[in-house]
């Protein structure tokens, strides 16, 4: 058990952070607006979620599956021209008629993409750039915002801890203003101050994913991966099947290696608490659970074959996907006396 000092009754949601912001202003590294979200646009048309991927891409790993891209739509049957690729044949219309036929084929216009973007308590947390909330709504703007610049239908699914609300994927702006809309509502929502509620399980999120993305489907799910349920991984396994999963974990520092001698104050909304890492026993006990939670996604990754692109709250957003698709050189490793100052 973690060696937490419980001190007083109250409602406060203090999370263990560094990054604080007066109420009278918005710090974008806290809450994200509308605004905000909208001013991606431009950074956005720099990423590619088109099936074909830079090699250094996590789309394009040796043990990420490749996606599918647009499918075919059967367009008519005729006569076999000289022109056309043998492969086309119909080799029963041929040899029913006696004449040469071909099937022909025309791309279908997009591919749809439905992101999921988490925007629950679990994720007003941070401890260096950014909260966790933030990071993940400024990263399914900038997908939704792709999605659409490369003419794909896209919708979107925005996880609360009292519900979920879902948009089927269209090609339209206002489609897209709603669902960046919502993503900012919700994450104004969060607050330390906010009522506790239980929070929305992942088997709930999945099945809405399972109700809008029968088959062909683009999903990006950007989430901490918390209050996983008996239904999960039979859940993840079907949409996967058909579809285009990218498992997007958004973490925080903390959550690889605990810091030691930290002591700060938490609460789960009800009660207020010590958190105190000198003590070997709670270090060992968060390690071991932050060590669980990755393990978890990892098995999804490596036993469903699902591409994982990890973020983090320690840095901008738009750079991170940059690197994850492939568009940007890996950042180079720390010298030794950039190592030393951190």
């Amino acid at each position: 058990m973690f060696n937490f000092q419980i001190r007083s009754r109250n409602r406060s949601r203090a999370s263990v952070t560094t990054v604080v912001a007066p109420e009278s202003a918005t710090d974008p590294r806290i809450h994200v607006d509308l605004a905000h979200l909208q001013a991606l646009e431009g950074p956005a048309q720099t990423l590619n979620l088109l099936p074909r991927q830079p090699a250094r891409s996590v789309l394009a790993g040796r043990h990420s599956s490749r996606l599918r891209g647009r499918g075919l739509n059967f367009e008519e049957l005729r006569e076999y021209w000289p022109s056309d690729d043998v492969r086309a044949i119909d080799w029963k219309v041929t040899a029913r008629t006696g004449e040469p036929h071909v099937r022909v084929y025309t791309e279908e216009r997009d591919r749809p993409a439905l992101i999921v973007v988490d925007q629950r308590m679990s994720m007003f947390f941070g401890t260096r750039h950014a909260m966790k909330s933030t990071t993940a709504a400024e990263a399914a703007a900038l997908a939704a915002f792709a999605v659409l610049d490369q003419d794909d239908r896209m919708g979107g699914i925005v996880v609360r801890d009292n519900g979920l609300y879902t948009q089927r994927p269209k090609r339209n702006r206002r489609a897209l203003t709603r669902f960046l809309s919502e993503i900012a509502r919700a994450n104004k929502k969060l607050h330390a101050d906010a009522p506790p509620a239980a929070p929305t399980s992942l088997d709930t999120v999945l099945q809405a994913v399972a109700n809008i993305a029968r088959r062909d489907h683009l999903v990006l799910l950007i989430s901490d991966f918390d209050v996983a349920g008996p239904a999960t991984e039979r859940l993840l396994s079907g949409i996967a099947r058909h579809n285009d999963v990218v498992l997007v974990p958004v973490v925080d520092p903390t959550g690889e290696a605990v810091p030691e001698s930290l002591v700060s104050a938490i609460s789960d909304g009800e009660l207020q608490a010590t958190l105190d890492t000198r003590s070997v026993d709670t270090i060992q006990a968060m390690n071991h659970f932050n060590r669980e939670r990755r393990q978890i996604i990892n098995d999804w990754h490596l036993r469903y074959d699902l591409p994982v692109a990890q973020l983090s709250t320690a840095e901008e957003t738009l750079p991170q996907l940059q690197r994850l698709l492939g568009l940007i050189p890996p950042s180079p490793p720390p010298t030794s006396r950039q190592a030393g100052e951190d």
